[in-house]
């Protein structure tokens, strides 16, 4: 859209005041956003690639909605413990241990492999990356700032007294909805939720990421290292910041926490001045953060072995981009259940897409500018998008565009373009080919498949069907499930696993 302030304004949920509201940029015509990103000791799995599909179309909405986007992902490369809420060894210290190979080596690795699943789920990259190992001086000098009124110093660590600061665990609704029950204790802290701000190394060990402070050799807590490279990048307050739900109980609060003392700090605010019923005071003015992915049968978890992460869907023949429709057909506020039925049916959807965008684009016409015929399904498809990212109605409205006949072919094109901008399912490029992946398992090749259909296609021609039912036969017995009289797809087939 042209204008930055279109009808229907954009209307976003806040986790943090539990209620739809109106899109108000903190600087005029511009996006700030700080996405949580992952850490990065192991692969993500796609209930963790979710929450940037999530993100990718928050982003894609306010470049819609005309404004300037500066979005900002972490990699955590430091910091993060086993247990959210300060407790057991860091993750890629445990990680490089068991894979004998340095810690460096290991974010390396697995933030290579982050970035790959990222762009084939066609995720537009961010304005900046921030490293978390790349920030640790200014961590240090955020510590020091908030340290003499909010912290205070124990053996294991300097630790953040959340009574220091006004309406801490709000956004978890921590009082009602039991949001603090994983906090262990931890020796010496004044209240169970206090959190590390610097973990130091103990007595007689080296760890292989360690940094001088003056609280003495060690890292950042991982709740840091969020406040401080959102507020470096975006300034404090910006506009959103993301994540998944799982963040709301106890990251988002800690950094919250963290994001007032250091305000206070830069301001001369007193503590009580800086309560969250000014948004602002938070850091950033909407908190938004997507559901669970549910998947039924235990593979989500990363300690299940053969954990769900994108590469196993291609593997077994599923192209990314299925797995991002079918995240788009559901609300990024609902629970998703995965099940490879659901992924195979979104398959489906997205071949029938793609293959009736590929008939207009045969058409030869250029997409030009979406004709007046179009005017109501894009305004519906805005007032979708604009309602806290209504993607599943988005999604129908797309498709009522596509089945759209008698109409200008560059026209329809540029109606298509503008939907497919806000849901990144790539449709102007991709054709049919490009959706069908070999599993990796599979014990017969496209074209001996596709050899086997002319025959049988010739077969069905001469009503020889006792020969096309032997030739389906055939393909069956090799893993090959042949699809007839698909009005869209026509002779379509697939590769079981």
């Amino acid at each position: 859209m042209s204008e930055q302030h279109s009808t229907p304004p954009l209307r976003l949920f806040n986790s943090l005041t539990r209620q739809q509201e109106d899109f108000v940029p903190v600087h005029t015509g511009e996006a700030r956003v700080y996405t949580c990103g992952p850490t990065v000791y192991n692969y993500p799995h796609i209930g963790n690639m979710r929450a940037y599909v999530f993100a990718d179309v928050l982003g894609r909405t306010l470049s819609f909605k005309g404004y300037r986007l500066s979005h900002v992902i972490n990699i955590t490369d430091v910091g993060h413990l086993t247990d959210d809420a300060d407790a057991g060894e860091d993750k890629l210290e445990r990680q490089a241990a068991k894979e004998a190979r340095s810690i460096w080596d290991i974010a390396k690795h697995y933030t290579e492999a982050y970035w790959a699943d990222i762009a084939a789920l066609n995720i537009r990259a961010p304005m900046q990356w921030s490293i978390a190992t790349d920030y640790v001086p200014q961590m240090i000098a955020f510590a020091e700032k908030i340290a003499p009124q909010h912290c205070y110093e124990l053996d294991s660590g300097l630790y953040f007294d959340v009574s220091t600061v006004a309406d801490y665990g709000r956004l978890a609704r921590a009082a009602t909805e039991e949001g603090e029950g994983r906090i262990e204790q931890v020796d010496g802290k004044r209240h169970p939720a206090d959190f590390a701000i610097w973990r130091k190394t103990p007595l007689g060990e080296k760890r292989q990421m360690e940094w001088d402070s003056p609280w003495g050799k060690g890292a950042p807590g991982w709740h840091l290292e969020c406040s401080v490279m959102s507020g470096a990048l975006l300034g404090f307050p910006f506009d959103i910041h993301t994540g998944g739900i799982d963040h709301r109980e106890i990251h988002h609060p800690n950094e919250i926490a963290q994001n007032q003392a250091f305000v206070e700090a830069e301001s001369g605010c007193g503590c009580a001045d800086l309560a969250l019923d000014v948004p602002a005071h938070s850091g950033a003015k909407l908190w938004m953060h997507n559901n669970f992915l549910v998947e039924r049968t235990g593979k989500m978890s990363k300690s299940s072995g053969e954990f769900l992460r994108l590469q196993l869907l291609i593997d077994k023949g599923y192209h990314p981009l299925a797995y991002r429709l079918m995240c788009l057909q559901a609300h990024y506020r609902s629970e998703l259940e995965f099940s490879w039925d659901g992924l195979g049916a979104a398959l489906t959807r997205l071949k029938r897409l793609v293959m009736a965008v590929a008939s207009v684009r045969a058409q030869g016409a250029a997409a030009a500018a979406a004709g007046p015929k179009f005017a109501g399904h894009l305004a519906r498809f805005d007032a979708a998008i604009s309602d806290d990212l209504n993607t599943p109605v988005a999604l129908t409205l797309l498709e009522e565009v596509v089945g759209l006949k008698k109409v200008d072919a560059g026209e329809k094109l540029a109606a298509i373009a503008a939907m497919d901008a806000v849901l990144g399912l790539n449709l102007l490029s991709l054709d049919r080919a490009d959706l069908r992946i070999r599993p990796k398992a599979a014990g017969i090749t496209e074209g001996e498949i596709e050899a086997v259909l002319v025959r049988r296609k010739e077969a069905r021609a001469a009503k020889d069907f006792a020969t096309s039912d032997a030739l389906r036969d055939e393909l069956a017995a090799r893993g090959v499930e042949v699809m007839d009289g698909d009005v869209v797809l026509g002779w379509e087939w697939k590769l079981g696993e």
